[in-house]
């Protein structure tokens, strides 16, 4: 992303800002949290898939600033973001849904890993373009 590491992070750890990066369709709006997310922050976000409202209560377990955000709902997969300023300028931003934990083998059969890996493709392209025209 054509931004600094620093610029990108703000967005990613402020709640209030995720359904406007979102690239699943299901987050809707910030219900609940602090202005800025760090390690052991709780927020709740208004969430709807497949036509269904519900809402997520979620946690931050991984934080380096600037650097380093990821969080987890109940369940015990995460959504992490890394950020890697490079020396030409600019910023590698890594997002990862990690299935390890729990029952990998259900979300495989699912279709998960397919679906979110779309999804985040689509979120990355909405953070980059939230991210470069910030800095306008």
């Amino acid at each position: 992303m054509d931004a600094p590491a620093e610029r990108i992070f703000d967005i990613i750890a402020a709640p209030v800002r995720h359904s406007e990066f979102d690239g699943s369709g299901t987050v809707h709006a910030n219900l609940f949290g602090p202005e800025r997310l760090e390690r052991g922050s709780e927020f709740v976000m208004d969430m709807k898939m497949f036509g269904v409202g519900y809402r997520m209560t979620n946690r931050v377990v991984e934080y380096e600033e600037g650097r380093l955000i990821a969080w987890r709902h109940f369940g015990p997969h995460r959504w992490r973001y890394e950020l890697r300023e490079l020396p030409g300028g600019g910023t590698r931003v890594t997002e990862t849904f990690d299935y390890s934990r729990g029952f990998p083998a259900f979300y495989v059969l699912a279709g998960m890993p397919a679906r979110n890996g779309r999804s985040i493709e689509l979120t990355l392209e909405r953070l980059k373009a939230a991210a470069e025209s910030a800095g306008d």
